[in-house]
């Protein structure tokens, strides 16, 4: 059986890397030692292999081997524009849509959002738990999460879908890979008519999820999980 190669983000991939603190910790809790070989990436799409040359009390040192061509993401960058909820769904909307190929998410205030505004530190959380959710999913890039922002002031480009029950539009017939996709998913209380009126000066279009109404952490789930199950 191939020994697993334990996965380290590095600032930038280069002939010889070092790695921060908490990167350290986690190889010396998985008993990494020097002359082991792990695999690197950036966060931003590049990744490699690379030879452990110094674990210890002073630090940790990497060798690169060389680079290795990724295949985990989509043709296009693919956002996720998702209105703030309360308790933990956020962060398990984080964590599920990093592992469906979410390069960046723009967090939202709408009218019925379950919580006004969230603080920095759950924003660093949020960020953390896409970091951890892009290594385990094999996903050289690590996601971007935007602080909130008002609905009324996101104007994305490219391709614009918003999930709306009863549209009759579905997502996989309208969607093309020549343009930035966005992906927007509104709070338990669904969107307000101001809501709707917003969206359509963004350019947004409404897609179905199907007949049955969905939970607001359930409903970005459903819309990454038709571009999953298409096999781009």
């Amino acid at each position: 059986m191939a020994r697993h190669q334990h996965r380290v983000r590095v600032d930038a991939l280069a002939a010889q890397m070092s790695l921060n603190a908490a990167e350290i910790k986690h190889l010396q809790v998985m008993r990494v030692r020097s002359g082991d070989s792990v695999l690197v990436f950036d966060g931003r799409g590049a990744a490699g292999e690379a030879e452990l040359t110094q674990l210890d009390a002073f630090g940790a040192r990497l060798k690169l081997l060389g680079r290795t061509e990724t295949s985990t993401e989509y043709p296009q960058p693919v956002t996720l524009g998702i209105a703030l909820l309360k308790g933990d769904k956020l962060s398990d909307v984080v964590r599920a849509a990093t592992e469906l190929g979410v390069a960046h998410f723009q967090l939202l205030q709408t009218r019925y959002a379950d919580v006004p505004d969230i603080g920095e530190n759950k924003l660093t959380r949020l960020r953390r738990i896409a970091e951890e959710a892009a290594k385990q999913s094999q996903r050289s890039v690590v996601p971007e999460i935007a602080p909130p922002m008002p609905l009324a002031q996101f104007r994305p480009g490219g391709q614009v879908f918003y999930a709306h029950p009863g549209s009759p539009a579905r997502l996989l017939d309208e969607l093309t890979w020549y343009s930035p996709l966005t992906l927007i998913s509104g709070p338990e209380g669904g969107f307000s008519p101001e809501d709707l009126v917003q969206l359509g000066l963004a350019g947004a279009a409404g897609v179905t999820l199907g007949p049955r109404i969905l939970r607001a952490e359930t409903a970005p789930m459903a819309l990454l999980g038709a571009l999953a199950a298409s096999g781009v």
